[in-house]
């Protein structure tokens, strides 16, 4: 359970492409808190809903984000992806521009944009809260203790508030059933100690069937402003991953899963209590898009696959992972890692076991049930 509130939204207005003529737009959408809201600074939280763009989407799912700060940043900015009629993933980006001696004009409309596949410009859009809605909206507000699981998103979003000494990763397992092959998509955010400022970097590993796997890399860059990351070309954000790095590309999009898989024990995950911790938001997600290198391309379709995080101080010293889809919303999650701080660095590798059978998840506590397991790391071979 968290602090935090819960309103409703809606904003009606056109949208349209260059040199097109205005068509009607407008999206109904959910806000979820992790905090209240504070007035002179700013408070992210997370958006699900529909939005329809008439010749776009119709009554189509938005996942994303909004960032209230009507002092500091003087805005209150609105981020969600969806994926239009024609299958493709589009993104709307806009933020109300907060002007306190023409308060009610600035807090009801809404500019912006709307990107399509690769980030290419789509449209424009211009919005507004309809007045006669204002009852609905206060109406709406809920405050207290929210559960996490209420919220998609929730365990997906970015962690780190900008402290030193800090490593936060978002990846993703997908595997081609036409094919076989199988993809790594691996995203870090470094925050550094000594004074030297936070980067990011990562890589797109493919593994083809019977063939040499392939790994290209991106980064280290400056860390950028996306609502979770983003290093140059590369972003992560809700139910999406963009990017290109070198000669290969990907634009995927995929659901988002309510019920996350727990490797470490809630409260560690929640606390940070361990060094570093891994949960799997999105243990059974369904991945669509292209995938592109220099030698091919693949056209994924509903591929099954995994969306995971890790958040703590840096990475194991040893380690070993397995993520297994065992069909029908069942998987098995594995995790084995030796720390890299000094004395603990000596200890035998902790296994981590998650299985989920049925909806029912086991052991009840990874962490009590570690001791009970026994790991080997090698390579190419590892054995829990």
């Amino acid at each position: 359970m968290s602090s935090g509130m819960r309103f409703s939204e809606a904003m009606v207005g056109t949208w349209r492409r260059p040199e097109g003529a205005p068509a009607a737009c407008r999206f109904d959408i959910d806000v979820a808190m992790p905090e209240l809201l504070n007035p002179l600074g700013t408070v992210s939280g997370t958006i699900t809903g529909t939005v329809d763009a008439a010749g776009l989407g119709n009554a189509r799912k938005a996942v994303g984000t909004i960032e209230i700060s009507p002092v500091a940043e003087r805005r209150i900015r609105y981020s969600f992806d969806f994926t239009g009629d024609d299958g493709a993933p589009y993104r709307f980006d806009g933020w109300k521009s907060i002007e306190w001696l023409r308060p009610l004009r600035t807090w009801t409309t809404l500019p912006g944009t709307i990107y399509g596949p690769g980030g290419s410009l789509v449209g424009t859009a211009e919005l507004r809260f309809p007045l006669a809605r204002t009852a609905g909206l206060v109406s709406s507000v809920r405050v207290g203790r929210l559960p996490d699981g209420g919220d998609p998103t929730h365990h997906h979003a970015r962690r780190w508030d900008g402290r030193p000494g800090r490593l936060e990763v978002w990846y993703d397992t997908v595997t081609d059933p036409a094919t076989g092959t199988g993809f790594w998509l691996h995203h870090e955010l470094v925050a550094p100690t000594a004074g030297r400022a936070p980067h990011c970097h990562g890589w797109l590993g493919v593994f083809p069937p019977d063939e040499p796997p392939e790994l290209v890399r991106f980064g280290p860059s400056p860390v950028g402003e996306e609502p979770w990351f983003a290093c140059r070309e590369v972003t992560v954000s809700p139910g999406r991953r963009a990017g290109r790095a070198g000669s290969a590309s990907w634009d995927l999009a995929y659901e988002l899963d309510a019920r996350p898989l727990f490797t470490f024990p809630r409260l560690v995950w929640r606390r940070e209590l361990l060094p570093a911790a891994q949960i799997v938001p999105s243990p059974a997600a369904a991945f669509s898009g292209v995938v592109k290198t220099d030698h091919r391309s693949w056209s994924l379709d509903g591929a099954p696959g995994a969306a995971a995080r890790i958040y703590g101080h840096g990475n194991a010293e040893r380690w070993g992972w397995l993520h297994a889809d065992l069909g029908e919303g069942d998987v098995l999650e594995v995790v084995a890692a030796v720390p890299r701080r000094p004395g603990l660095n000596r200890l035998r590798p902790l296994p981590l076991v998650q299985l989920r059978l049925g909806g029912r998840d086991w052991p009840a506590n990874p962490l009590l049930a570690a001791p009970g397991f026994r790991a080997s790391l090698g390579l190419p071979e590892w054995t829990v």
